[in-house]
């Protein structure tokens, strides 16, 4: 045999052993890897903080009675987690006046309302979060709702998911509602405006009443028969204008006063209304 050919043997043998050597040397997985990987499919607790705002304006908390958060699993429908947000309204200057970075939180950098839940995850899951409230204020009540994927494991903290809510909080104060009106006299109709976090609408503010339309209408039955325009009085939010009751004839079922208030430029409406009943007497009915 030529001493190559003999050289190339001995390599392709000692290749044999060290191959044969190595498959016998692999070693065993270590008993926190076997452990690790039986729990791939244990639940993991994923806390997620949910956000409830009112557009433009501060977070609903216990002046307004807060807002009701559901979550819900969309694709079996389960409920996952419920329950209120309550606390502070937020810092205003924080939230209205300061500028942000995108990666800034803005309703989380002072104390503010908020409501989290913790949900135990086994998989990502596409969850639909709703938002109720404000809940002081049944009349001015909305709601909101947003999917997002979770993932076990991976918290949604900070800022959280921020829902928003649109709307006013229109309130009658003058006449009060239900109280009869004499026919033919003059009243001045007074009403409240304020955000839907309970802050209020005024001239030269956060919330700038001169840029939002703010007029009330009469109506008999279904039907306007005038339309005021209502200004500020001077006082924290509220607005005033005057009117003529109709005569008693021609309001046999009372009329209805409605207060709106609209804002084009954010997208925020809201309404208040109260009905009276007329009389023809001069003299109120005594109240017992």
């Amino acid at each position: 045999m030529s001493r190559p050919r003999f050289i190339r043997l001995i390599g392709t043998c000692l290749l044999v052993l060290l191959s044969s050597a190595g498959a016998a040397f692999t070693p065993e997985p270590s008993e926190s890897e076997l452990d690790s990987k039986t729990r791939y499919n244990d639940p993991l607790p994923t806390t997620v903080l949910v956000r409830v705002v009112a557009h433009r304006s501060l977070v609903l908390g216990h002046d307004v009675g807060g807002a009701r958060v559901t979550m819900t699993d969309v694709a079996s429908g389960q409920l996952l987690a419920s329950g209120l947000q309550q606390g502070e309204p937020g810092d205003q200057t924080q939230i209205m006046r300061t500028p942000h970075l995108m990666d800034e939180p803005v309703y989380s950098a002072r104390p503010a309302a908020s409501y989290t839940a913790t949900l135990e995850l086994t998989r990502p899951t596409l969850v639909e979060i709703t938002a109720e409230g404000p809940l002081a204020y049944p009349n001015a009540l909305q709601r909101a709702s947003t999917t997002v994927l979770l993932i076990p494991g991976h918290d949604l903290t900070n800022d959280g998911i921020v829902l928003h809510l649109y709307g006013y909080l229109l309130q009658i104060e003058h006449p009060k509602p239900g109280e009869p009106l004499i026919a033919k006299e003059d009243v001045m109709l007074r009403a409240s405006v304020r955000t839907l976090s309970g802050a209020l609408v005024r001239p030269h503010s956060d919330w700038d009443s001169r840029k939002i339309h703010i007029y009330a209408e009469l109506l008999i039955g279904d039907q306007i028969v005038e339309r005021l325009q209502m200004f500020y009085a001077g006082e924290k939010s509220r607005f005033e204008a005057p009117f003529f009751v109709p005569i008693a004839k021609d309001a046999p079922d009372g009329i209805t006063l409605r207060v709106i208030a609209a804002d084009t430029a954010t997208g925020n409406f809201g309404m208040g209304t109260a009905q009276y009943p007329v009389l023809s007497e001069r003299l109120r009915p005594r109240k017992n």
